[in-house]
This record gives structure tokens, sequence and C-alpha cells, in this order.
């Protein structure tokens, strides 16, 4: 399971916004998977990990909310919340000369990720970022298939409204 350790993270942040919550997160859905493992009897580790995530996310959510914290999902990340998740999203490095660019870049998708409703939100960080399946999506946020795919659809057309078109430019077909 420590290979999905990243996309784990990964998905904490994107749902709760705060880094320490979400390693507190991620450690306890680790305890409760390794408490579960003997149960586990798919083929997708890392879909049934990420489930387990989600559910311990929205679990702290909820919590948080019961106190009396109310947590904002649509906060835009700030600097340092962005540059701390970074090396999770991506697993090459940039050459050089494009880091500064790519950066650049980065800032304006994750700010334009971020303004979106969160069951978007969290279906394209799993599909883009994680590049799980439909059928896995739809069993880690217990919906069906055909509404993973609308929603996909719909977090794309609205991503390609909230960012810049020179971004999108040369990549309109990807997003």
């Amino acid at each position: 399971m420590l290979p999905h350790l990243g996309a784990a993270y990964n998905l904490a942040v994107w749902l709760l916004r705060h880094p320490q919550d979400a390693e507190d997160v991620v450690q306890d859905a680790y305890l409760k998977a390794y408490k579960a493992f003997d149960q586990f009897e798919g083929e997708y580790p890392n879909a049934w990990l990420l489930k387990i995530v989600r559910n311990t996310c929205l679990t702290f959510l909820g919590r948080k909310a019961d106190k009396g914290k109310i947590v904002s999902l649509d906060a835009a990340l700030d600097g340092a919340e962005a540059s701390r998740i970074l090396p999770f999203l991506h697993d090459k490095e940039p050459l050089p000369d494009a880091t500064l660019s790519l950066k650049q870049e980065q800032a304006l998708v994750y700010g334009a990720i971020s303004q979106l409703p969160v069951e978007y939100r969290e279906i394209i960080i799993l599909r883009e970022f994680e590049d799980l399946t439909y059928q896995q999506i739809a069993k880690i946020t217990e919906i069906p298939i055909g509404t993973v795919m609308s929603r996909i659809s719909r977090a794309r057309r609205k991503l390609r409204e909230l960012l810049r078109p020179e971004i999108i430019g040369g990549q309109r077909n990807e997003l």
C-alpha cells in the first residue's frame, strides 16, 4: 500500500484543503486499511485505499463541521499549500528552462480545479491525476459509472471556462 501514499495524500489535500489535516487523515486511513486488509478481495488496491481515504476525509469534515469549524472546500490553495502538494501531482521533473512556465501553468490549473465544486474536483483528481478508470472511480465515490462520466464531462467543461485561452490553446482536446 505504500506505493499509493502519494495518491492518498494528494486526494486528501484536495478534499480537505489543509496539508496537516491531510497527513492525519491519510495516517488514519492507512491504519483502517491495515486493520481491514484481510477483508480486501478486489484486484485494485489503489482504488480500495482511495475509497478509505475519501470516506475518512468525509468523516473528518463532518466532525469539524460538528465542532463549529466550517471547512471551506472551495477556497483556493495558497502558494505554500500548492508547493507542498506539487511533488505528489507529477512524477517527472521538468527541464530546468521550462520550470517557471510549467509552475505558472500549474498554478492556473490548480486554481481552476480548486474552484470546482467538490463533486467535480474529486472526480477530476481521481481521473486525471491518479489515472483511475471510470469503474474504479465509481467504486470509490459510490456513484453509478454514468454519473462518473457526466461529472468528468461537466468538470472538464467548467475547467475550460475557467482557464485562460493561452493555457488550453494547443491542448483543448486533452481537458
